[in-house]
């Protein structure tokens, strides 16, 4: 059931709108024609007679695109000025860099911050480890690795084609959870090869974030770092999505009046985010889940974890609940659908049901995948396991995550805003919370020289 999604193109184009009935009406028009959306429109000019202001337009591919402005400059009333490619410019010499969190003005300022002011915190680091969580920046450090085997959907590409990927998940970090994320690339599919280095660097990170690396690989490659660093580690395709999933399907049931724990769980998709989010929801106390994959590794694998394997038309005939995962458009059809199901079908950019056809067929609520961002869980996972100096992250505290993520939402969204910091720095101080209530955490001496 794998299936590579195709990326979705953002341009910015610059056009002048005549002062004529209808004018911009037509225009949208156009770009729906050609499959187009909008994204941000600002204004450059205000003319009596012509306004300037550049639009971002996403459409499916660059023939899509280049259609669209051939057809606009067909047009009367619109003149294209300019067309720009804005996911490149904002791309360009990377988004992410290392700054100083300490002024360095002087020749003092610069004997304090290195030598020879330095070999003093070194000595007593060397005599006393645990005074590094204090006097560096190692339980504040992340690592971001990836070899780039299971990219954002666009498949195996490669880790330096996916340093956009990991550049962007420590962008993130920084913006919501105060966090130094670092992006680690590793040219190697063989999974000793990537926990041999792992380990090997460790020492820098106060928690290691796997990132994008292939299904079966990634499930041998967490659970033996997990079981040989004492800090955090996490696949976040398999456990960020699930805490998003499980928070989504929390007020779900609330707002249908399900009994989550009591209902059958189907899941479509047995790789890294569909075995991430059945394992939570066994561990959240979900008593039947039915599963369904090509993939006979993966179905065994599931088997093995209590699942129990069915085929799409038996897992869509059996379960109250449906998460599918598969990158597949379109693989669910409207046929299947069960009266009064849930159906949350999460590929993106295409699900494997449009939400709109599901509740047509007799859904009683259906989502895609747009809202379902690892995004909003990661960061204040991670920053609650670093606060709490955790040695791990457990069930416990990703189910905190979830339950705080699900108290943010609103009347009309499942999942708050992602760029909301509040939401980030509750579920911080909840993983934090659970990661003592577990008893997952380190106990130290005195750090004070």
């Amino acid at each position: 059931m794998k299936h590579e999604a195709k990326a979705r193109i953002i341009k910015r184009i610059r056009i002048r709108i005549g002062d004529m009935p209808e004018c911009l009406g037509r225009f949208a028009m156009l770009v729906g024609e050609h499959r187009g959306r909008f994204g941000q429109i600002t204004t450059v000019q205000l003319g009596k007679k012509a306004k300037i202001r550049d639009v971002d337009i996403h459409t499916p591919d660059e023939a899509s695109f280049d259609r669209l402005c051939d057809a606009i400059r067909k047009m009367d009333g619109i003149d294209l000025l300019a067309t720009q490619d804005v996911v490149l410019e904002m791309h360009r010499k990377g988004k992410i860099e290392v700054t100083s969190r300490v002024p360095v003005e002087s020749i003092d300022d610069l004997s304090i911050v290195y030598t020879p002011g330095v070999a003093s915190v070194c000595n007593k680091i060397h005599e006393k480890p645990e005074l590094a969580l204090e006097y560096t920046s190692i339980p504040n450090n992340v690592a971001i690795v990836t070899n780039g085997t299971a990219i954002l959907g666009l498949g195996d590409i490669g880790p330096v084609a996916g340093m956009p990927v990991m550049e962007g998940k420590a962008l993130l970090f920084r913006v919501l959870a105060d966090i130094n994320g670092y992006p680690i690339l590793i040219d190697s599919k063989d999974p000793e090869v990537i926990i041999q280095t792992v380990r090997a660097i460790a020492p820098t990170f106060g928690a290691i974030k796997l990132e994008d690396i292939r299904a079966p690989e990634c499930f041998e490659i967490e659970e033996r770092l997990d079981a040989a660093l004492d800090i955090p580690v996490m696949h976040d395709d398999q456990h960020g999505t699930a805490v998003v999933v499980l928070a989504a399907l929390l007020n779900i049931a609330a707002s249908t009046y399900i009994n989550l724990k009591r209902s059958a769980v189907g899941i479509v998709g047995l790789g890294a985010a569909g075995s991430g989010i059945f394992r939570l929801l066994r561990a959240y106390g979900v008593e039947q889940v039915y599963g369904a994959d090509i993939n006979e590794v993966m179905t065994s694998r599931f088997e093995s974890f209590g699942g129990i394997p069915e085929s799409l038309e038996g897992v869509m005939a059996k379960s109250k609940i449906v998460i599918a995962t598969t990158g597949v458009p379109g693989l669910i059809k409207p046929e299947m659908v069960q009266p009064q199901q849930v159906v949350l079908a999460l590929s993106n950019p295409d699900p494997e049901i449009d939400p709109d056809e599901a509740v047509q067929a007799g859904a009683v609520f259906a989502m895609d995948g747009k809202s379902v961002n690892n995004a909003m869980a990661f960061p204040g996972l991670f920053k609650g396991a670093l606060q709490a100096r955790a040695t791990k992250i457990n069930d416990a505290m990703r189910i905190a995550a979830a339950k705080k993520i699900a108290e943010f939402a609103t009347e009309t969204e499942l999942i708050p805003n992602i760029l909301d910091k509040r939401v980030h720095e509750a579920v911080a101080q909840a993983v934090e919370k659970a990661a003592f209530k577990t008893g997952v955490t380190r106990v130290l001496d005195s750090v004070e020289f």
